[in-house]
């Protein structure tokens, strides 16, 4: 399974090899899924939602008063997300980022935006933990986000939209940006409480010698997620670090305190990786000692029956051999003594074991 993945990894990175900086290569798993635009332009007084059928239709809200949220779901479809970018004049570059779900979380600025690349995690019905990569672009008066196929955890920022909750409608696309990033940050928080009940169910399975015989694949299984779950939070501090403290046009300084709270979120969540990184990394140790101290009270029993039946076969071997002049075999009652002393010598050492607490 390891080895299908590295090469599945390997295989993303190659389609790149040679190809012309901006050349657009879909290098996710989702293919099959469709391609979907979304829309949201709102004021504070007004909200319009609606499915954009075509992708002319999201150039109408390029050049508007009001705020614009168009959500694209299904990466696949490279031309469409190209013509995208034509509307908005996007880089090539970053459509190419766009495309590739590997790219590590990052933000460039550009003249007339800002690109941020993150990591969306949560579990599916199976419980797997699901990576998805979502990009944004923030323009003067709108933001572009840009997933893999459709679900997200983007719901309450629709209902808050709709609903004119919160201040959401009466700020501009800075804001609303600040409102994606910080849904997808709280989402966090449920991954770190879910990778935490099942470190401490498994801790608390070993601690009290109950484990399966699969404990260490699932804890190995545990290892991977945290190390993925790491390797999607770490660089979003630095992109929420640079967004508070660098002199951006298009963040004004009433929304930074905002990013400031995203940025103490994931200095939280950060600490708790860690804390559970190092649990895990215990409870390898913890397993471990687990099956030594088991074939330890294998080795302990099988030692104290040896101990035990050593003497025993001592003299069963003495009257065993075959010699003719042996003084104890004419006497009438040798073999009830001979039985007697083997038993007390038996119990004699069960008492002592005992004593000692060997047993």
């Amino acid at each position: 399974m390891a080895r299908r993945a590295t090469k599945k990894r390997t295989q993303d990175y190659v389609k790149h090899i040679g190809q012309v900086p901006g050349t657009l290569i879909y290098t996710g798993k989702k293919s099959d899924k469709d391609f979907q635009v979304e829309c949201f332009d709102y004021t504070k007084e007004n909200v319009e939602e609606a499915i954009l059928l075509n992708i002319e239709e999201a150039i109408n809200y390029k050049e508007t008063d009001s705020v614009t949220w168009i959500n694209v779901d299904g990466l696949k479809h490279t031309d469409k997300i190209e013509n995208i970018g034509k509307q908005y004049s996007l880089h090539p570059l970053v459509l190419e980022d766009i495309v590739n779900t590997t790219q590590r979380p990052k933000i460039d600025e550009y003249e007339a935006y800002l690109f941020v690349v993150l990591k969306m995690l949560y579990y599916d019905k199976n419980d797997h933990l699901v990576i998805e990569q979502v990009s944004l672009v923030l323009g003067k008066n709108y933001v572009l986000t840009f997933q893999e196929s459709e679900g997200d955890v983007f719901g309450t920022i629709r209902n808050r939209l709709r609903h004119n909750n919160g201040r959401i409608r009466g700020l501009k696309s800075d804001y609303l940006m600040y409102a994606l990033i910080d849904a997808v940050v709280d989402n966090y928080y449920t991954i770190i409480e879910t990778l935490g009940n099942k470190i401490e169910d498994l801790e608390t399975e070993l601690f009290e010698g109950h484990a399966r015989e699969d404990v260490n694949i699932e804890i190995q299984q545990l290892k991977r997620e945290i190390l993925k779950v790491r390797r999607a939070i770490f660089p979003l501090r630095e992109i929420i670090s640079r967004i508070t403290k660098d002199d951006q046009p298009l963040i004004y300084k009433r929304t930074i305190t905002y990013y400031r709270d995203i940025y103490d979120h994931l200095i939280q969540v950060s600490e708790n990786i860690d804390i559970y990184r190092e649990m895990i990394w215990s409870l390898m140790d913890m397993y471990m000692t687990t099956i030594s101290n088991k074939m330890n009270e294998v080795m302990k029993v099988l030692t104290i029956i040896a101990t035990i039946f050593i003497p025993l076969t001592f003299i069963a071997g003495i009257y065993g051999m075959n010699f003719k002049f042996i003084p104890e075999l004419q006497y009438e009652y040798g073999y009830f003594v001979l039985w007697g002393i083997m038993i007390l010598m038996f119990l004699a050492m069960l008492y002592y074991f005992k004593r000692k607490k060997w047993l």
